[in-house]
């Protein structure tokens, strides 16, 4: 299969190579000590290094880790619901066949291509784009039992953002405090190389395609024509190749009041990260979008992963959402709210973690 193919327009550059900042040329160890270290000099502070679990009080560990995409769905109000695609939840059992499956998916008014996702889920892992009844089997046989998962309508717009909001509770209104873009990892043919040898000379795209995490969901040795866009991955993210954009600019008032009204729709949500689908930018502006999903107070600051920022440059923003985060969580702690045990928040990572290795 060659993947998702269109054609963009043609005598364009098809040599470009994406750049790689130089925070994501970090060993992920080595970029996670400053954070960890104000993390736990806030947690001192704070006197709870567990405190942003108390950031959204009805979900688990306050979205930080261990938590289902289902749980912010069922909390929204009729606002919310209406500006999220469809979906549908299933526990993938022994019993669950694929017929079952899509009588469900029918009976809520959903139809191929679908988009299927763990509940449990992180960084895209496991997410896949679904096309008929065979695939979705295949899928299904290969899905951890016991575990719930999430079918969506797929969402055909070329554009996708991270929107990420916060609320400090003893504000009216809140904010935006970062819009990213995310752009999905592709090539663009010149009609004589393979998608391979395209791959190859784009540093960003070797560099992701070369872990061995990294599944091929494309025909290496296929040639796209002159100008035809090749889309290599059903998900943006920078660990499949996707690049990621500081578009904060964006934030215009009427999108800012759009996201607003989808959080205050959801009860006591104070942080968290909108992921959403648009058709153009000037309509995510106007406030135009459908919400893909919603996380919690664990989202990180990712429009500062843009390349085109410094690595102090990354610090700074990130360790200001952290900032931002305690200082919210401490307002409702005030508020009776307690934050999760340190021994119940590494139970959750640590059965997060196994589930990402099992997708």
């Amino acid at each position: 299969m060659p993947g998702d193919r269109t054609v963009v327009a043609r005598g364009g550059d098809a040599t470009q190579t994406h750049e790689v900042g130089r925070f994501e040329q970090l060993p992920k160890w080595l970029n996670l000590v400053p954070m960890v270290l104000q993390w736990l000099w806030l947690g001192i502070r704070y006197r709870s290094v567990t405190l942003p679990s108390a950031a959204n009080p009805h979900i688990t560990a306050g979205g930080l880790v261990g938590e289902g995409k289902l749980e912010y769905f069922r909390q929204m109000g009729p606002l919310a619901r209406a500006a999220t695609a469809e979906h549908i939840g299933v526990r993938v059992e022994e019993s669950t066949h694929a017929s079952d499956v899509v009588a469900a998916m029918h009976a809520a008014g959903l139809r191929f291509p679908i988009v299927v996702k763990p509940d449990l889920g992180w960084c895209g892992y496991g997410v896949r784009k679904i096309v008929d009844d065979d695939a979705l089997a295949h899928y299904l046989s290969l899905y951890p039992r016991g575990q719930m998962l999430v079918l969506q309508r797929y969402l055909a717009e070329e554009g996708e953002a991270g929107l990420f909001y916060m609320r400090h509770r003893d504000e009216l209104t809140g904010r935006l405090v970062g819009v990213l873009l995310r752009h999905y990892p592709h090539v663009i043919g010149n009609g004589r190389d393979t998608v391979a040898t395209l791959i190859a000379a784009d540093q960003r795209l070797k560099r992701a395609t070369g872990s061995r995490l990294h599944e091929c969901l494309y025909d290496p040795a296929f040639v796209p024509s002159a100008g035809e866009k090749v889309r290599l991955s059903t998900i943006a993210s920078t660990r499949v190749g996707g690049m990621y954009e500081d578009a904060t600019a964006a934030a215009t008032p009427a999108l800012t009041a759009r996201i607003d009204a989808i959080a205050r729709d959801m009860p006591d949500f104070h942080v968290g990260r909108f992921d959403v689908r648009y058709s153009t930018l000037e309509a995510l502006r106007a406030g135009e979008l459908t919400i893909m999903e919603v996380n919690g107070a664990g989202s990180e600051a990712v429009h500062a992963w843009d390349p085109k920022y410094s690595i102090a440059e990354v610090y700074r923003i990130v360790f200001a959402k952290q900032r931002a985060l305690f200082r919210i969580a401490d307002a409702n702690r005030r508020a009776g709210h307690r934050p999760i045990g340190m021994r119940a928040l590494a139970r959750l990572h640590l059965e997060q973690q196994d589930l990402m290795g099992r997708y």
